[in-house]
């Protein structure tokens, strides 16, 4: 066993989410308008693990070096920050999203917590990885969470709030188990839940979400022109295969959170009385509660939809909380908010993008171990984001419009609100 790991983990980790500028490039796709409003990151290319989260006081490894060193090399999607930058140059937006934090650790990509130690799926893991929930103890990994799953989930949030277009950058295996070739690049709009059970996992977002906005978490024209651009440049494309995106994941995540920062606007809007109400501020805290780390609000979520028994000193505050609930999801069955986000040019667009590792980085195949991305690999991570670059640009001069504007047919009126 090697005393210390092949790897440097001694990486800068403050802040866990760095932008990382980008020199646009000179042909670059998006007009001056809109660039503010589509954001590149990638989560799962970091290689940061401080040192309180790998060495013990008294200098021993919390984990076992090699163990470490293998998972880190399975669990990172090597080449996508290349990708990412690439194509928010070939935007010409000056900067992309970069968590430093290795996956192996922490997985912002997923609901806070720790994967329990039978989970067999990765896409139902929680966000510290198994090794290290094997490993930690339960302030380490409050620390873990407070130190960096927080700070990531503010920064992201701060990112996407006034974008249209979201783009998470990923990299897969070369082949599934069967062996078989992967697609170079598969395009991923669709929540798990959704495409096994056509709904949500109950008691994860709060009910008052509709389902069927999960249906897809990105506008599939956008989507459709994406694969159709790479097709034509010889990439071959799927979608949600072979996986659907984590119920965890920040396209879902930032989806639900989208839409209840869109009805509290229009609800305060036919409602100024209520703005600053305690109670009705409680229950939208709730509501964009959507990475589940406010205590306050998972005591307001259990006592709405567990009915769990109330201190008494609480218990007015909540039936007032209660009150206002009521309120606010009768607005949403009576009215139409629901019908008019689904349907606004304003709604927010969240893909990922999976790209095939082999394509944009290799392994030594004795080692296993990552090589230096060459320039042949380079130039494809370009080609691929200049074709997902022209998609954006034609679907902000034509595609968005049109859709937007269209009147639907009368036999299509049946799709629901």
């Amino acid at each position: 066993m090697p005393a210390r790991s092949r790897f440097d983990f001694d990486r800068p980790c403050d802040p866990p989410l760095v932008h990382v500028d980008v020199a646009p490039s000179e042909d670059a796709q998006l007009p001056e308008p809109v660039r503010d409003r589509v954001v590149v990151y990638a989560v799962h290319d970091g290689q940061a693990i401080p040192p309180r989260f790998r060495v013990r006081e008294d200098g021993s490894p919390i984990v076992d070096p090699e163990e470490l060193d293998r998972e880190f090399v399975r669990m990172r999607d090597w080449g996508a920050n290349i990708v990412a930058e690439e194509l928010a140059a070939a935007l010409g937006i000056s900067s992309y999203a970069s968590c430093r934090v290795a996956r192996v650790l922490l997985d912002f990509n997923r609901f806070p917590g720790s994967t329990p130690l039978d989970n067999e799926d990765a896409l139902e893991a929680m966000a510290i990885a198994p090794v290290f929930g094997r490993a930690l103890d339960h302030r380490q990994k409050t620390d873990l969470l407070e130190s960096c799953y927080d700070p990531i989930s503010a920064a992201i949030e701060t990112l996407v709030a006034d974008s249209l277009i979201g783009i998470s950058v990923h990299t897969y295996d070369e082949a599934h188990r069967s062996n078989n070739k992967r697609a170079h690049v598969s395009i991923i709009n669709l929540a798990l839940s959704y495409q096994r059970h056509a709904r949500l996992p109950f008691g994860v977002f709060d009910p008052m979400y509709p389902d069927h906005l999960a249906e897809s978490t990105c506008s599939r024209i956008l989507r459709d022109r994406m694969s159709l651009n790479l097709e034509r440049s010889g990439f071959r494309v799927t979608h949600n295969h072979p996986y659907a995106l984590p119920d965890g994941s920040i396209e879902m995540r930032a989806q639900v959170w989208h839409f209840f920062r869109y009805l509290r606007r229009r609800f305060e809007a036919e409602h100024p009385e209520i703005v600053g109400h305690p109670a009705y501020e409680r229950v939208f805290t709730m509501l964009s509660d959507t990475n589940l780390r406010m205590a306050d609000a998972e005591e307001l979520r259990s006592f709405l939809h567990r009915f769990r028994r109330a201190h008494n000193a609480r218990r007015g505050d909540l039936l007032a909380a209660l009150g206002a609930y009521e309120h606010i999801a009768a607005y949403v069955r009576d009215s139409s908010v629901v019908q008019d986000y689904r349907r606004s040019p304003e709604r927010p667009s969240s893909v990922g993008i999976e790209v095939r590792k082999d394509l944009v980085c290799s392994f030594d195949p004795e080692t296993g171990m990552p090589q230096p991305t060459s320039p042949e690999q380079r130039e494809v991570a370009r080609q691929i984001a200049q074709c997902i670059a022209s998609s954006i640009r034609t679907y902000f001069a034509t595609d968005r419009q049109v859709y937007e504007t269209t009147p639907r047919a009368p036999l299509l009126d049946d799709e629901g609100p």
